[in-house]
């Protein structure tokens, strides 16, 4: 069990949100509970879920690392179709929308623990929908309380932070012009809202004295260019995403991810990516910053911390 963190003077860093939280902020972290354990990969679309998880599949299946394959997983087209395309030396092409079947697959360690990823309509329309209806259809409501861990992918350069009281200064706002504009909800309070809505979903089940495991995955890190640890770039460019995870979790899991280690065109080849093989490119940041080829790493770790 994961110890639990004080809540005293503590208030919630997105309140104009709509949906109610739980009556306890802060729950135990859950065991991992042998073969049963669960991972939910959760991302909107455009992070980097087909990418990753092409790049993921080609490391389980034939790359020796923390993790491997551990029988048949299920709806393995888009992630074959990309692989395909990253073996030409080109970017994949973006997921169908329509896409809103799961793909799960079974992985087990060197030590014998055992976990179910579960990658969810890869499309990641439905997280769209989630958010702007503000519900929870019933397949998410399943995926959500039968998830051990939730991974959540989350692409810097795609969430962009407007000035506000969080991010600037009031002083430095002196002498702005103001114009009449629509308003529209900020990218950050969007992923806030969405982690609320998770743990108000799982709350309202029978475990809502726990919480699961969060990792937050940083995609497309090779765009990032700093020596920062992927925490400390949390917490400079979504500040307000950083802090609400820091409220409600003892220790999350804050990593860098670079699927593909360099751009790719979805119609030019590059010929030095596809004479190599897509399994010699890409890396994880880990937690302290160092750099590591083992694209397992980030679930591996979420057992880890469970166990």
């Amino acid at each position: 069990m994961g110890d639990r963190c004080s809540t005293t003077g503590r208030q919630s860093a997105a309140t104009s949100v709509r949906v109610r939280r739980p009556t306890v902020h802060l729950r135990e972290q859950e065991a991992v509970s042998g073969p049963s354990n669960s991972i939910l990969l959760v991302g909107e679309s455009g992070v980097g879920k087909t990418h990753y998880g092409a790049q993921l599949l080609r490391r389980l299946m034939r790359v020796k690392g923390a993790l491997r394959m551990n029988g048949a997983a299920t709806n393995l087209e888009a992630f074959e179709t990309a692989l395909e395309s990253l073996d030409e030396g080109r970017a994949a092409g973006h997921t169908a929308r329509t896409v809103n079947v799961d793909s799960v697959w079974p992985v087990i360690d060197s030590g014998g623990r055992q976990a179910n990823l579960v990658w969810p309509e890869y499309g990641g329309e439905q997280i769209k929908s989630v958010l702007e209806n503000r519900r929870l259809p019933d397949a998410w409501q399943k995926r959500v309380d039968g998830a051990d861990a939730w991974l959540l992918l989350v692409r810097l350069q795609q969430a962009i932070v407007g000035d506000d009281m969080f991010s600037k200064p009031l002083a430095a706002l002196k002498g702005a012009s103001v114009e009449n504009r629509e308003v529209h909800q900020s990218d950050q309070a969007r992923l806030v809202e969405l982690l609320q809505m998770l743990l108000f979903s799982y709350g309202s089940g029978t475990k809502a004295q726990r919480i699961p495991r969060l990792g937050v995955l940083l995609t497309c890190w090779d765009e990032t260019a700093t020596a920062q640890t992927p925490a400390e770039v949390l917490s400079t460019s979504l500040p307000l995403v950083s802090a609400f995870v820091r409220s409600n979790w003892c220790q999350p899991l804050i990593m860098g991810l670079s699927a593909l280690e360099r751009p790719l065109s979805p119609t030019t080849r590059d010929m030095d990516y596809a004479s190599k093989g897509p399994e010699h490119f890409g890396y994880v940041i880990e937690a302290n910053g160092t750099k590591s080829t083992d694209l397992t790493l980030p679930i591996h770790h979420l057992l880890d911390t469970g166990s």
